[in-house]
């Protein structure tokens, strides 16, 4: 198991360096973040004099070796727009974004396989149908409308829930959370359904086609010769066997929602990083968008890294195969 570990966790290191490279030579064609720091009486000794103070007359190959040296070590730089430190800027916002992505994720999974099961066991039944032919609105609308549909029902037409903001958070330590107060919990509401919806429909989609495929097998019928309830037969044996695939895509998705939370949160007007990544562009500001990508790509690397490892667990024929 060891060797098959430091193998993936080589791997891991080497996808994120080319990964993290490729992001940062696009930040050359976002634009030139000078001019959105000087004035309009700047003169060439003053752009010259900026560009070598922040290291931007260098070639892009030394820069991003520059800026991993720094990151290796928690050192973002310092923000171009909010002259503050990036990981001090990162760490405020990033528990509304982590906060959003849990309960999105706890909604995706929960109602997903759900909802995947009970489809699947009652598959010629008409709520089964119905929720069936509406799981198609989750995979074929786009997040951002999914989130306007929802702002105009619950908080134009109904007003039960905000259509913005993060509400009265509360400060415990360092952390800011939202879970603690009531207009906290209202906030997360809807930005949650509109991240998590996408990802729900998809887990529930391929719930149900893999347990279908299971309920076909052999030891399935097998089991119900021996007399076994259906509860045993499609928890115990058909759900347990239907989940080695899914927690594959469940992991990649959880990676997908915080990477897509830059839609809900602009649409919500959320305070976290997606929101901090739009605004970071807008004002070319390159130390917080290559922090934001490294710190995405990091987190991509090691949940498909932890899957990878969960998998060899659940299937030992892995292990063997990557030796």
């Amino acid at each position: 198991m060891l060797p098959f570990i430091l193998k993936r966790i080589f791997q891991s290191l080497l996808v994120l360096i080319i990964t993290g490279a490729i992001a940062f030579s696009m930040f050359t064609f976002v634009g030139d973040p000078i001019d959105n720091m000087l004035g309009q009486e700047r003169t060439m000794e003053d752009i010259e004099r900026l560009r070598a103070q922040l290291g931007l007359d260098r070639p892009i190959p030394v820069q991003y070796v520059k800026f991993l040296g720094e990151a290796v070590q928690g050192n973002f730089g310092v923000s171009y727009r909010q002259g503050r430190e990036v990981s001090e800027i990162i760490m405020e916002r990033a528990p509304a974004t982590l906060e959003l992505a849990a309960l999105s994720a706890i909604f995706a999974i929960v109602v997903g396989i759900a909802l995947g099961v009970f489809t699947a066991i009652r598959r010629d039944g008409f709520v089964a149908n119905f929720i069936m032919s509406a799981s198609l609105i989750g995979v074929s609308l786009p997040t951002f409308l999914i989130g306007i549909l929802l702002i105009y029902l619950f908080s134009v037409e109904l007003g039960w829930l905000p259509s913005f903001g993060r509400g009265e958070v509360v400060q415990v330590g360092w952390w800011t959370t939202g879970f603690l107060t009531e207009s906290g919990l209202k906030a997360l509401i809807l930005p949650s359904i509109t991240l998590g919806l996408y990802q729900m429909t998809l887990i529930m989609r391929l719930v149900r086609s893999e347990m279908l495929e299971v309920l076909r097998q052999d030891y399935i019928r097998f089991a119900r010769a021996r007399g076994l309830s259906e509860r045993v037969i499609n928890f115990r044996h058909a759900l347990k066997n239907t989940m080695v695939p899914v927690i594959t895509v469940i992991g990649l998705q959880l990676g997908a929602i915080i990477a897509f939370a830059i839609i809900t949160e602009t649409v919500f007007q959320w305070p976290g990083l997606g929101l901090l990544f739009i605004n970071a562009i807008q004002f070319v500001d390159i130390p917080v968008m290559a922090a934001y990508l490294m710190m995405i790509s990091v987190m991509f690397v090691v949940i498909n890294l932890l899957v990878d490892i969960l998998y060899a667990f659940i299937d030992p024929r892995l292990r063997v195969a990557a030796k």
